[in-house]
């Protein structure tokens, strides 16, 4: 993470506790609401941030936590589904699949983490637990896990060889957990909140760094409201890793569908002062297991990249379901469309053509060449322009020598000091017709990509930032040509 150098301010994170439902997650309904996050528990942890005390701009009062923003960064992770529903083809088993059926032949967690890393996932998302109730792992709580099956004996453990197999190439590890559990004879009393904190302690005590855990939102039919008892669950993921970050209305949220589709409008900050970005969810094939018959129905890597645009294009992070097969591997139709999708986004954002222009700005903070518009076209993380203190508008302009043809504008905001920008457009300088808008939008945040229905060649090229919810900053504002 980018710290701005300076005195250092701390900051401490109260945390509050309060009985909510988890909302979203695989297989969920795509059209229920998200729940209001005001009010929902903050991570007991005491962070702190550097603020260089000559910042033009004030950080907004919702800002992110250096894990949320390290995460943001981060841009996409990849989900991996196995388990028992593998062996069966169930979408959601019932808890009562014999564990010898799980035996695969192959299973290799290196290749997994060789496949994510080689088309630019950061980290990997996987189900240890599925509502079926069947652990990935040999776990005390149950014998309803990899302890029964035939694979290796009973002496498996397949978390262990993930877990192991990230962390040996630097990769982020993380893990899901579902809370439905079909086959644990506990779940409908009280004593299963005992059952479910005990295998969220196995999980977090025995693998080695989790940057996030996921608490699938499904919801058992006939469970109260007031079954799970989420506060002692995320105190218990808090005591015993702090840096986690949990998705189930904590610290990370459902974006609302499970296509990879964010709004055009996505704020990360939610209430008066919470940072709470989105993450989308999709999947590369119709389910979310492993099936032969999705063999020919794999995403291509064309529509992998559209999915890129509308989830980490629209301020957002994507965490893409690519399963495992019954051999346990990542079969060959997933590897070959990711592979497309690695080399599309190479191609467009191999050049940032901006950085070849010379940018001007009607307004920039202090006069200072610390805040100039050339700090967005500079490529740098660390570097940005800002607009003058109070005002609410400006623009960039960037001119070349020569002219350039481009397709896909990336702007994007330093949000280590909040999101700021609700208004902005892009123009184009045509010869005969002067400034014409080529795109415009809403929203900004960590990365907002804009494709244009056709190719624009120009030798000028201007971003009005229209209306902001704060002084207006801008970290990069890039130009790409797709070669479409």
């Amino acid at each position: 993470m980018i710290k701005p150098n300076g005195i250092r301010v701390r900051k401490t994170i109260a945390l509050l506790f309060a009985g909510v439902l988890l909302t979203g997650g695989c297989d969920s309904d795509p059209n229920a609401p998200v729940a209001n996050p005001a009010g929902e528990p903050e991570k007991p942890v005491e962070t702190v941030e550097t603020v260089d005390i000559s910042l033009p701009i004030d950080p907004m009062p919702a800002v992110p936590s250096p894990q949320q923003l390290e995460w943001q960064r981060g841009e996409m992770y990849m989900f991996i589904h196995f388990g028992i529903n593998t062996y069966t083809g169930n979408k959601w088993g019932d808890g009562t699949d014999d564990p010898q059926l799980f035996n695969p032949s192959e299973l290799d967690a290196n290749q997994w983490v060789s496949v994510a890393r080689e088309a630019g996932f950061e980290g990997i998302v996987f189900t240890t637990k599925h509502h079926d109730g069947f652990s990935l792992w040999p776990s005390a709580l149950t014998d309803y896990s990899v302890k029964a099956s035939p694979w290796k004996n009973g002496e498996g453990d397949v978390v262990r060889e993930l877990a192991d197999a990230a962390h040996a190439i630097g990769m982020k590890f993380g893990v899901y957990l579902s809370p439905w559990d079909r086959h644990e004879q506990s779940f409908f009393t009280p004593g299963y909140n005992d059952f479910y904190t005990a295998q969220i302690t196995e999980l977090l005590t025995n693998y080695g760094e989790v940057y996030e855990f996921w608490f699938d939102g499904a919801i058992a039919p006939g469970l109260p409201a007031t079954g799970y008892d989420l506060d002692r669950w995320y105190k218990t993921v808090y005591d015993n890793q702090p840096n986690t970050l949990i998705w189930g209305n904590v610290d990370l949220r459902w974006v609302g569908n499970e296509d990879g589709i964010s709004p055009e409008t996505q704020w990360s900050s939610t209430g008066v002062n919470r940072w709470f970005p989105a993450e989308c969810d999709a999947r590369n094939r119709p389910g979310w297991f492993w099936r032969e018959i999705e063999d020919g129905r794999v995403l291509s890597g064309q529509e992998l990249l559209d999915i890129y645009f509308t989830s980490v294009g629209r301020n957002c992070v994507l965490l893409l379901n690519v399963p495992v097969n019954d051999r346990g591997l990542i079969s060959d139709p997933d590897i070959r469309e990711l592979q497309v999708f690695r080399h599309l986004l190479d191609t467009i954002f191999d050049e940032n053509l901006a950085v070849n222009g010379e940018a001007t700005a009607s307004t920039t903070a202090k006069e200072s060449a610390s805040w100039a518009p050339g700090n967005a076209i500079d490529g740098k993380e660390a570097t940005f322009w800002v607009a003058e203190k109070d005002l609410m508008s400006g623009r960039i302009d960037i001119s070349f020598d020569d002219a350039i043809t481009f397709n896909v504008v990336s702007i994007q905001e330093p949000i280590q000091f909040g999101q700021r920008v609700s208004e902005y457009e892009v123009l184009a300088w045509i010869d005969d017709r002067g400034w014409v808008s080529i795109s415009s939008g809403t929203t900004i945040g960590y990365k907002k990509l804009d494709r244009l229905t056709d190719s624009v060649t120009t030798r000028k090229v201007r971003l009005f930032i229209k209306n902001a919810v704060g002084t207006p900053a801008i970290q990069e504002f890039g130009l790409y040509y797709s070669g479409e």
